[in-house]
């Protein structure tokens, strides 16, 4: 398990987790509008889809980027939302009762406390919830967290792209690790993206089309949220 530094409520670089801007307008949403319905299926329903691709303004998700894409908006058309809507229930948030969703005692009182309710989202989001699940890859992924952290604190710290990372963790240069897709799939999709999604990561592209790729850098939430063995290790950054 994760040990996180505790957080103040106030703490601005709350600000940069859309996991916690999304379960934040969530319960916001229930406690002003009421239960949200579900499908037969205990999908979210359209209408609050649409109303949420507004108001999450996910990175790389936004309402224009899903328009692009689709027609209408079903659940499934709004990823970070799936797995928003697991996470809340994985953690005891919200809860499915009489065909809508609705929020509990624990999610009405953590509304308030930001700061508790970012460590509880990120904790099940990293550790809890199977990610194998929306991905088509089942690559078996070597490692743990401690070893994942501590590695990225350092890669990270003036930036690192996921075949640098990959490489490092699991030999092999760059280049091979740039075809090889079923490992840096799996590693973005079960490491990276959770860390982008909990705000404790910032991906910047670079390039375009198949030249395009990302570098990620650490955000000022994972200085103010973890204390890793590697922070010894760590330089100021060169700035030109």
């Amino acid at each position: 398990m994760i040990a996180f530094t505790p957080l103040h409520d106030d703490d601005p670089a709350l600000k940069l987790s859309p996991l916690l801007r999304g379960a934040l307008l969530t319960l916001e949403y229930i406690d002003t509008n009421g239960p949200i319905g579900l499908t037969p299926l205990m999908a979210l329903k359209r209408y609050f889809v649409q109303w949420a691709a507004e108001a999450f303004a996910w990175p790389d998700y936004t309402a224009e980027d899903l328009y692009y894409l689709n027609k209408v908006l079903n659940e499934q058309d709004f990823l970070p939302l799936m797995v928003l809507h697991e996470v809340m229930i994985s953690a005891k948030l919200v809860r499915h009762y009489k065909g809508a969703l609705h929020s509990t005692r624990l999610g009405k009182e953590l509304r308030a406390n930001p700061g508790e309710l970012w460590t509880l989202l990120t904790h099940h989001l990293l550790s809890v919830i199977d990610h194998n699940q929306y991905t088509r890859v089942r690559h078996q992924l070597m490692g743990n967290w401690d070893i994942f952290l501590n590695v990225i604190n350092v890669e990270a710290q003036a930036g690192v792209s996921e075949e640098r990372l990959c490489s490092v963790l699991y030999g092999g240069d760059e280049e091979y690790r740039r075809h090889e897709f079923e490992l840096s799939g799996t590693f973005y999709i079960h490491i990276l993206r959770p860390l982008c999604w909990a705000g404790l990561l910032q991906a910047h592209r670079t390039g375009k089309r198949f030249m395009k790729s990302e570098i990620y850098t650490k955000t000022p939430l994972w200085a103010a949220a973890m204390r890793l063995e590697t922070d010894r290790h760590l330089q100021e950054p060169t700035r030109h």
